[in-house]
């Protein structure tokens, strides 16, 4: 599998062998939902390209976002659903058209006392988006909404890798966990304020923001 080859600097030649040997390459278009909440963690998604959304929920259907996955990056929450056998307490979501690759999550433990570079990887990864957690939660504690509404911007713009979101003021309320009339009243402010342009269902983003 070449694919595979787009991980020679991250992995020992043997795991990209057995990797080529028990991967499947999937490929997921943009906003489709490629693991929901309660679900069986079965496979370990690797990226090779586009970006993922993870995300949870309350019961009202009200998401916030936790953090993106990357290229050549993987879910630290199906690590650990996985190594505990646990329903999933996330949402992963297409935010672009993204490709992976598959790994069953029964090679999970034999990978760890194998290869140590799986195990630097894993324990990267889980510690990596452990710190992007503690800055959401520094977010819903310390920072005002507006300041939270211009960092989710932002964010969002270097996930998509383009200055133009197309997300409804609805949908940015519900990862912000506030309501529609709020945020549009915020992004209509930081319109006048020449920090970005409000259209139908999209905002463009200025240098200013």
């Amino acid at each position: 599998m070449e694919i595979v080859e787009k991980f020679k600097s991250v992995f020992e030649p043997e795991l990209l062998s057995e990797i080529a040997a028990k991967a499947r390459f999937i490929q997921v278009k943009e906003g489709n939902t490629i693991l929901d909440i309660g679900q069986t963690v079965k496979i370990i998604p690797l990226l090779i390209s586009g970006v993922l959304k993870i995300s949870r929920a309350d019961d009202n259907g009200k998401e916030i976002l936790l953090y993106y996955v990357h290229a050549n990056e993987s879910c630290a929450m199906t690590f650990t659903c996985c190594m505990q056998q646990y329903p999933s307490e996330i949402k992963a979501t297409a935010e672009t058209d993204v490709e992976f690759l598959s790994i069953p999550i029964g090679v999970m433990d034999e990978w760890l006392a194998k290869y140590p570079t799986w195990k630097s990887f894993v324990m990267r990864t889980i510690r990596n988006r452990f710190n992007e957690l503690l800055g959401t939660i520094d977010q819903l504690a310390f920072q005002k909404l507006d300041e939270r509404l211009v960092t989710y911007l932002r964010e969002k713009s270097r996930a998509t890798g383009s200055a133009l979101i197309n997300l409804s003021h609805e949908e940015i309320a519900n990862e912000l966990a506030s309501s529609r009339e709020v945020i549009s009243r915020l992004l209509k402010k930081l319109e006048n304020d020449n920090k970005l342009l409000l259209y139908r269902n999209q905002i463009k983003l200025l240098k200013d923001l």
